[in-house]
């Protein structure tokens, strides 16, 4: 019973981790090792809660059955990648009012020329969109989705930074005036991880339409990967491997013997873009098969996944209820 104690004695006093995944539709490859893998890399060193940001995408998905699909895909996505809920607390943002009634009362507290500051905000403006209120309060949301559970760490990328110090600002806001209730989160950049180039050379991002699709089909994968961006060198002309579309990520799927004599022969000029392609290809389809063929296997069993989430939300709206009902104690709506 002591070891048994002991035990949960250490679970409780893991940091806590939160990220929130958007569901706009299939992720990349550039998706999978920025951020999925290492979800599933720390699901044993951290509390972690992952959710499905719906109420985010909201901003741009305004279809039931789009919206549907995309949920509960990417539940089976990260699901099928080895994040496993008995050690993640994997659920749907909506499934947690006390989130939305939080950032309502950051609302309150947060002054328009502070949101005005927010990137997203930035670029629409700057390409004169019209702005939905969805995304000018997109980081108040993000926010109360941040801080309500007490995230101690938040991993992001380095474009992503600004997230993770807009909650900081707000939680000292609040905590200055109605006493101190929020830890002060921190992002977590995955410094050896550098930026997943594209089929074109350009970041991989939906929005540039050069990804690579994490389960996609070979024949999928095979257009994809043939239609990889090269410069004109004939084979026997020397290259620079580094200045390589193909290269870059022969980096994520080739193993290190192979990418070394695949550097020689750039170098050298023994190898064409052609059969770099073809080598790259093959390693990509090794890789991806069998997270496929999981990913196929789960998303056959509907009751499960629907259950993974219902119990996700049950567990992350028990942690955060308690901490919402500290809040309605401090800024006065509770008369207990």
């Amino acid at each position: 019973m002591d070891k048994e104690n002991k035990s949960l004695d250490k679970l409780e006093t893991r940091k806590i981790l939160l990220s929130g995944v958007k569901p706009s539709g299939h992720p990349h490859i550039g998706n999978y090792f920025g951020a999925m893998k290492q979800f599933v890399a720390l699901q044993d060193d951290y509390e972690s809660y992952i959710f499905i940001a719906d109420l985010h995408a909201l901003t741009i998905v305004q279809n039931k059955e789009q919206m549907n699909n995309y949920i509960y895909n990417i539940a089976v996505d990260y699901l099928a990648i080895g994040l496993n809920p008995e050690k993640v607390v994997l659920y749907k943002q909506s499934d947690i009012p006390q989130v939305s009634e939080m950032a309502w009362i950051f609302n309150c507290i947060t002054t328009m020329p502070f949101l005005m500051r927010a990137h997203a905000f930035k670029d629409a403006e700057a390409k004169n969109k019209e702005i939905n209120v969805g995304v000018f309060g997109y980081p108040i949301l993000m926010a109360a989705d941040i801080l309500l559970p007490g995230a101690d760490v938040v991993p992001v990328g380095n474009d992503q930074k600004q997230h993770v110090e807009f909650a900081r600002d707000i939680a000292q806001k609040f905590n200055n005036i109605f006493g101190k209730t929020f830890k002060l989160p921190e992002p977590m950049i995955f410094e050896n991880i550098g930026t997943i180039i594209g089929t074109d050379g350009q970041k991989m991002s939906k929005s540039y339409q050069n990804t690579i699709e994490l389960f996609a089909t070979d024949e999928e994968l095979n257009k994809a990967i043939m239609g990889i961006v090269t410069d004109s060198k004939d084979v026997k002309d020397k290259k620079e491997p580094e200045k390589c579309n193909i290269f870059n990520l022969h980096k994520l799927f080739s193993p290190d013997e192979e990418l070394k004599d695949l550097r020689d022969r750039y170098v050298n000029g023994k190898i064409g873009y052609k059969e770099s392609k073809e080598v790259l290809l093959k390693n990509v389809v090794d890789f991806i098969k069998p997270i496929r063929e999981e990913r196929e296997k789960i998303q056959k069993n509907r009751e499960y996944i629907l259950d993974v989430l219902e119990n996700g939300g049950k567990k992350a709206e028990k942690k955060i209820s308690e901490k919402m009902e500290e809040v309605r104690t401090k800024i006065g709506l509770s008369l207990k």
